[in-house]
């Protein structure tokens, strides 16, 4: 795999880029972002991993400059910002992961190779979901209500991609961090909330019937009606 770790850390950038090499991985290193944005649009990538504070350009300004070129390079998120708001800008900014420095190198080896199966598992083609309608197309990530646009982060767009693959059930909060993040936040966090209430403020919001529910307890399921 060949991976551009964007790090303006000496001792993290050597740690990684030995342990990467060691998994026979290809590293590219860049110490600012700069560097790593002209890297980054320049070559061709399998995972980009990316500290969030950079000198000369922001991880999160990296991130959408990357995303507004590439969809499909996966981008790891390595920060020590930690906070729930920090979490919610680094995967708005498209973000497909967000790892929290001090981290264990084995969890860092097992996201990217989550990362890795679920690009590769990505099917070339995939049929437009519906319910009600609320049309979600997959490969061209149109989403519209009623025949207008909804206008959807990364985030959300895989967020409601799950929920209508999953119509009818109900989905817990686990179910939703393990199947839409890959990943587990502290079981305080409110991110799966935060992001519902993003989703019903454009889904919902002036559309008749409702069709994001929550059961207080359970979950999340949607469906039409209550």
């Amino acid at each position: 795999m060949k991976i551009l770790l964007v790090e303006d850390e000496p001792k993290v950038a050597a740690f990684l880029h030995k342990g990467l090499t060691e998994q026979t991985h290809s590293v590219d290193i860049a110490s600012d972002g700069l560097l790593g944005r002209r890297l980054a649009l320049a070559n061709s990538y399998d995972l980009i991993i990316l500290d969030q504070l950079l000198p000369g350009l922001s991880g999160l300004e990296v991130c959408r400059e990357v995303r507004s070129h590439d969809q499909g390079v996966p981008i790891l998120m390595l920060t020590a910002l930690g906070e729930t708001d920090d979490k919610i800008r680094g995967l708005d900014a498209g973000a497909d992961d967000y790892l929290v420095k001090p981290f264990a190198f084995q969890e860092l080896l097992a996201r990217i190779r989550a990362l890795s199966r679920r690009r590769q598992e990505a099917p070339n083609a995939q049929p437009a979901l519906r319910l009600a309608d609320l049309t979600l197309d997959p490969l061209s990530k149109m989403v519209t209500r009623a025949g207008q646009p909804v206008q959807l982060t990364a985030r959300e767009f895989a967020l409601l991609h799950y929920l209508l693959r999953n119509q009818g059930r109900v989905v817990s909060r686990v179910d939703i961090l393990e199947h839409v993040w890959e990943t587990s936040f502290d079981t305080g966090s409110n991110v799966i909330d935060v992001y519902i209430n993003f989703l019903r403020k454009k889904v919902d919001k002036g559309f008749n019937p409702k069709l994001i529910h929550t059961l207080v307890g359970m979950g999340y399921v949607l469906k039409e009606g209550d």
